[in-house]
């Protein structure tokens, strides 16, 4: 008996001490930058904090889409290191302030161009990047260059080859166009400067302070703004021997001396290694706000490396004294809170920002402080907002989603009036389509581009403004923009199902759901017909309930992946016409819920974790898009999905891991358990909430928010019951305010003699009124029960109507002739008497503008444009002389005019 005691205890201690002999494994361990630099990803491999200023890393392209972070996985030079990156974007901006180490003969040319250069051959053997840290071996010259970072200044670390003579270049000619530069020699350690570029920022500017760790040779004893060659490049020369050098760099968008005071702050020692621990530590302390158990290293790997994706922007764009370069280009302060810059809205508020409201929301709130900040500097909130430039890319005013967002999840510490204000401006705008907007109630095609797309992202967006009028009281503003929110029904052609482009009345013909064209933003009919998520239930309605509307999913999922029309290199990831490698399909797994069918979405989510992410170079199926397509993966992954930002609601998908705890800034924890998920249990049979049966296919924030447990029971197989019926649906309902635009079925725009128009609407109870003499209906005209005779000599009569402010319209009088053939009427003041004008743009025949006399009183007499049959007319000045020109695009071979 002893001696078996003894045995077990003598066991048991050798198997404690190799338990505690283990390394302890970090969250960084499970990173993996290169995840996304292959492909299309667009990402990048070199260290930054999270959310930092300053991002040094290596350039290995110059040119090109998939070069657009300046590193792709399959290059195999690198040019050298420059310090500010973009994360995984469609657009190419960045990579200022280039340096690059080398020895031997001295080069100023990069080597692009096949002469020789300073660039220089690498090898992924050699290269290793970590959070915070990058480290690669330049093999032309033998050296060993290491980066690592603080928020707002990098730190490099060269080891030469001994006996060699080393020197490194600095290039601010490197990738975008130069407006403005500027290299000052301060000491024999020290260099300053500013480079001012244009590219898709027009007007981005960075000044710099770089130090090196000893004396460079042949430095000017005073200050010089000298450059080599007459370039804006620059040598610097270190001897052949010592120790490694050292160099620092501190950036920013006020002034050198800003930049300095960023240096000074953040490295005041030349200690490479505490800096490199430092940030490996401010790493390891954001990546700990979510912890997952189970599922294999692969699938821990990716699930950290989107985390960390998601933290790579937006990015930190003040001085350490709080001074920002604003919208407006002038130097602000920021008292109070941390401006940032680079918001990739169209993309980020689906998921990354209603992620960040679980997990950062601190960061949140200074979020909406520089949205508020970049309305009252730059005029309007943010669109794609770049290094204080707005850029205007994509479509949506999506700052109005992320604030709404934050309201509803109860973040604080900005003036919510204030931001009420800022989201109706940008709502009531008249740019981009949004007066045809305003004015139809959607967007015509002949109107604006891309206006299927607009349509809905502006509907969606309004209804975040009306929950947040709602939430102040305001109930005009809420009426308001709740009719505005269902704009969808538009669009919606119930006899194929999709969202289609009209013009006049008509279904734009001939229609090809999977074409992409100019009628979708970066996109097709699929991948747009579902984006309701403000009112999915009113959708499901269009489509025919809730079966016809899930079988319309499964028929996405499962259609011919090919695309006809434009080539668009965003459209990737596809599984069916689901294209997960572009934003506007990233909700659509989860809408199955909503029909009552969450297993479909539990399998569907399941699959696209598993087989459209890997921890490769290639390991994204498509652009990152400032950590979207990774917020997507960690929400899935965790088990639910914010289909409608500004709602408190989640959609419950498949959790992907055993167990994941989030902890909260309030010191609470959320716990999703899911006992088998990692072993491929990919279907929920039951589910519990704080010990209490939770039906339900959807979860409230508050439950989160709160601290508490979710225990999922997972099956191999599918539970068809579990939150498939009544309150258990995920469900956001939205009272029917408004009616669909009546159609026309059947009938052609033109033709000769008689033909029968039938009238159509999405909402088969809708009663279509309509009249045959120019006058607007009313509920009293005639009503719609059989389709109409139109003959070709109808007057077409052009009528002006008068608004007697409270949205009610009489007729003041005709104008032009009803035989023109008008395809497009347009408003300008030709002879400066300040009233309006008339302009009609005819096909064919030819075009006439018609002089106002007074208050809408035209005369008989109109002049003739000399130009041949157009479809529209744009009034400008364009030769700036004050008065008005016109621009006529000819068509049916015509040419085009001013």
């Amino acid at each position: 008996m002893m001696r078996g005691f003894t045995t077990a205890v003598f066991l048991t201690m050798i198997l404690s001490a190799s338990v505690a002999a283990q390394p302890t494994v970090r969250l960084t361990d499970h990173v993996n930058p290169f995840i996304g630099t292959g492909g299309h990803g667009h990402t990048y491999p070199g260290p930054s904090l999270p959310f930092g200023m300053i991002q040094p890393g290596p350039d290995t392209r110059l040119t090109g889409w998939d070069g657009c972070s300046g590193y792709h996985y399959s290059d195999s030079r690198i040019f050298g290191f420059s310090h500010t990156h973009l994360s995984g974007t469609g657009i190419a901006d960045y990579a200022d302030v280039l340096v690059m180490p080398a020895t031997g003969e001295v080069r100023l040319n990069n080597g692009s161009d096949g002469r020789p250069g300073y660039s220089s051959a690498f090898s992924h053997s050699e290269e290793v990047a970590t959070p915070g840290y990058y480290a690669v071996t330049l093999k032309d010259y033998g050296i060993r260059a290491e980066l690592t970072t603080t928020l707002r200044a990098g730190m490099h670390r060269y080891a030469f080859p001994q006996g060699q003579p080393a020197h490194v270049v600095l290039d601010l000619e490197h990738r975008d166009k130069l407006t403005e530069a500027a290299i000052d020699i301060v000491t024999d350690r020290e260099v300053a400067g500013v480079r001012r570029s244009s590219s898709w920022a027009r007007d981005q500017v960075v000044y710099f302070v770089i130090r090196f760790s000893r004396p460079f040779a042949g430095a000017p004893a005073k200050p010089s703004r000298d450059a080599a060659d007459g370039t804006l490049k620059r040598v610097f020369h270190f001897g052949t021997g010592g120790e490694p050098l050292l160099v620092k760099v501190g950036i920013s968008a006020v002034s050198v001396e800003g930049a300095r005071r960023n240096l000074d702050a953040e490295i005041p020692a030349w200690d490479f290694d505490g800096v490199r621990k430092a940030a490996d530590d401010a790493w390891e302390r954001e990546l700990s706000k979510i912890r997952v158990d189970g599922g294999s290293r692969e699938q821990r790997t990716i699930f950290y490396t989107a985390l960390y994706h998601a933290m790579l922007t937006p990015n930190v764009y003040m001085d350490v004294d709080g001074q920002y370069r604003g919208r407006d280009f002038k130097v602000h302060k920021a008292d109070g809170f941390t401006y940032y810059s680079v918001f990739s809205l169209w993309d980020t508020f689906r998921a990354l920002h209603p992620l960040l409201t679980i997990i950062d929301r601190a960061r949140t709130r200074d979020f909406i402080q520089t949205f508020l900040r970049q309305y009252e500097e730059g005029g309007r909130l943010p669109v794609w907002e770049l290094a204080a430039n707005e850029t205007d890319t994509m479509i949506g005013y999506h700052a109005v989603p992320v604030i709404a967002d934050a309201i509803a999840k109860g973040i604080e510490g900005f003036d919510v009036e204030r931001a009420l204000k800022a989201m109706k401006h940008s709502a009531d705008e008249d740019r981009f389509g949004l007066a045809a907007y305003k004015r139809h109630g959607f967007i015509d095609a002949s109107d604006e581009a891309e206006g299927v797309s607009r349509t809905l992202e502006y509907a969606y967006d309004d209804w975040t403004i009306a929950q947040v009028a709602r939430r102040l009281g305001r109930e005009d503003d809420y009426a308001r923009y709740t009719v505005r929110s269902q704009a969808y029904q538009h669009l919606f052609d119930p006899s194929t199902g999709f969202m289609r482009p009209r013009v006049e009345g008509f279904w734009l013909e001939p229609f090809e759901s999977r074409e992409v064209n100019n009628h979708y933003t970066e996109g097709n009919a699929w991948h747009y017909s579902f984006f309701v998520p403000q009112d999915v239930e009113g959708l499901m309605r269009l489509m025919g309930g809730p079966e016809k509307f899930a079988a319309n999913i499964d028929a996405l999922f499962s259609a011919d992946s090919r695309t006809t029309g434009r080539e668009q290199a965003d459209i990737t990831g596809m599984i069916g016409q689901y294209a997960h490698g572009n934003e506007p399909s990233h909700h659509m797994a989860y809408l199955y819920a909503y029909a009552g069918q969450p297993w479909k979405t539990q399998a569907m989510v399941r699959r696209i974790l598993d087989t459209l992410y890997a921890n490769d170079p290639d390991g994204l199926s498509g652009n990152e898009d400032c950590g979207q397509m990774s917020a997507w993966y960690i929400l899935s992954a965790l088990g639910f999905y914010a289909v409608t930002p500004g709602s408190t609601q989640y959609v419950i998908g498949s959790p992907r891991f055993d167990s994941a705890t989030i902890n909260l800034e309030n010191g609470q924890r959320f716990v999703v358990r899911a006992s088998g998920a990692s072993a491929g249990a990919s279907y929920i049979r039951s589910a519990r909430l704080n010990d209490a049966v939770h039906d339900r296919s959807f979860l409230e924030h508050a439950a989160i928010a709160n601290g508490g447990e979710l225990t999922f029971e997972m099956s191999s197989t599918p539970a068809p019951s579990w939150g498939a019926g009544g309150s258990g649906r995920a469900h956001e309902p939205l009272a029917a305010v408004a009616t669909p635009a009546p159609f026309v079925a059947t009938g052609e725009p033109t033709f000769r003699g008689t033909q029968l128009v039938t009238l159509g609407n999405a909402d088969q109870d809708a009663v279509i009124r309509y009249t045959v003499d120019g006058q607007l209906p009313t509920d009293a005209s005639t009503r719609y029960t059989a389709p109409i005779p139109v003959r070709d000599d109808t007057p077409d009569r052009k009528l002006i109507y008068l608004n007697d402010g409270k949205g009610r319209f009489t007729v003041a009088g005709t104008w032009g002739v009803p035989a023109w053939s008008t395809r497009n009427a347009s408003v300008a003041d030709l002879n400066g008497d300040g009233q309006p004008d008339a302009i009609a743009a005819n096909r064919p025949g030819p075009s006439f503008v018609c002089l106002n006399k007074v208050s809408g009183q035209f005369g008989a007499d109109c002049m003739a444009i000399p130009a041949q049959s157009t479809t529209t007319i744009v009034a400008a000045d364009f030769n700036q002389d004050g008065f008005v020109d016109l621009a006529v695009p000819g068509r049916d071979g015509g040419q085009s005019q001013i």
